[in-house]
This record gives structure tokens, sequence and C-alpha cells, in this order.
């Protein structure tokens, strides 16, 4: 195996759309849990924070279970796709965002809880809906919070590999990120393309980080 850009850009496109993804579920799932009172929402927050203490592989196998080829949500994609999302692209996004969803949830939970709640009750009186109030005040009050949201979910989707080498495979040319061809390289004896990914995957997350946590700081 030969050092090659397309894992590069193809870690950089999951992550990507991992991002767009956790960013808009996010926002849904912190409307739902914040303004609508139901039970069990300790229950649903519990399920988004378990990808972080999962074995990444436990989370591959059940993306397995959940989009296989003898599950109904399989079986509907292999028909209106042609083909089973296992071991293509989609598969690497959706794992990658799976992993990555809960360090932006938590971000945008924290950013929005930070907000003075006078502000919320003040735009309530005046008559703006729980959309409006999420659109016009909360997203722009917590926007540092979830721009470290979002600088967190692209590091880790960037990096992600047990539940994209289980659900997406390692294949050459389609579905390889820079984790996998890493592990491919070291088993095939190509230190020389292990490092070249290594040194890639770490100085563009050290920039990303440092470019959040400088503007951060800044707007301290």
């Amino acid at each position: 195996m030969s050092f090659s850009w397309y894992p590069v850009q193809l870690s950089i496109f999951v992550a990507t759309v991992a991002t767009i993804i956790t960013f808009f579920i996010g926002i849904i799932a912190i409307y739902w849990l914040i303004f609508k009172n139901f039970r069990g929402r300790a229950a649903v927050e519990t399920i988004i924070f378990l990808p972080l203490v999962l074995p990444p592989t436990v989370i591959g196998f059940l993306l397995i279970v959940i989009f296989g080829k003898n599950s109904p949500i399989g079986q509907a994609l292999e028909w209106l796709i042609g083909r089973s999302i296992i071991f293509t692209i989609p598969a690497a996004v959706l794992a990658a965002s799976v992993i990555a969803f809960p360090l932006m949830y938590q971000s945008m939970k924290t950013g929005f809880l930070s907000i003075d709640r006078t502000i919320i009750d003040a735009a309530k009186v005046d008559g703006a809906s729980n959309w409006q109030l999420l659109k016009w005040q909360l997203i722009p009050l917590s926007a540092r919070a979830i721009f470290s949201g979002i600088a967190l979910s692209f590091t880790r989707a960037f990096g992600e590999f047990g539940a994209t080498l289980m659900f997406a495979g390692n294949i050459p040319g389609h579905t390889q990120t820079i984790p996998t061809a890493i592990f491919f390289a070291i088993e095939t004896g190509n230190m020389t393309a292990a490092w070249y990914y290594c040194v890639i995957s770490i100085l563009f997350s050290f920039i990303l980080l440092f470019f959040t946590n400088d503007r951060s700081k800044t707007r301290n």
C-alpha cells in the first residue's frame, strides 16, 4: 500500500457531512428536550450519550443490525437505492455521525442552559414562538458553545475508526478513511504511509482545535 490522498479527502468529506447532520439533529433534539415536557427525558439523554462510553465496535455492530439486509430499515433502503448501505460512503458518514453526535448535543445543551432565563421569559412575553426563540435568541447567544461543538464533532468524526471499520469497511479508493488507512498500513508494514496519515491527522486536528480555542479566548 502506497500513500494516497483519497483517505484524506474522504475523511474530510465524511467529517463535514457528519458535522452538518449532527448540527441539525442537535438543534431538533435540544428543542424537544428544552421546550417539550415528556416522560423519559432522562432515558433519551442517556441513549444520546451512550456512544461516548460504548466501544465503537458495539456501535458498528448495532448499525449493521439496524441497517443490515435482515432488518426492515435495511430492506427499505436497499429497495430505494438498489443496494445495501453497508460498505458504502453513506455508511461511513452514518457511523461518524452517531459517534460524534453526543459531543455536539452536549455543547449545544451547555450553551443553551447558560443563557439567562429572564431573556427567554421576556421573549415569550413579547409573543415569540419556540422556534423564533430558538432562531433569534438561543442559537445566537449560544454561538460560542455551538462553535465548540462543531469543532469537537468534526474532529471526532474525522478520527472515527471502530464503527466505521465494521459498518463501512476498509475498501481502498472507496470507503478507506485516514484511521482505517493507518490500520491497514501498519498491518502491511508500510510505516511510511502510516506516518504520513498520522502527521496529517494530527496537524489537521491541532489546527482546528487551536483555532477554536483561540476564537474562544478572543470572545472572552
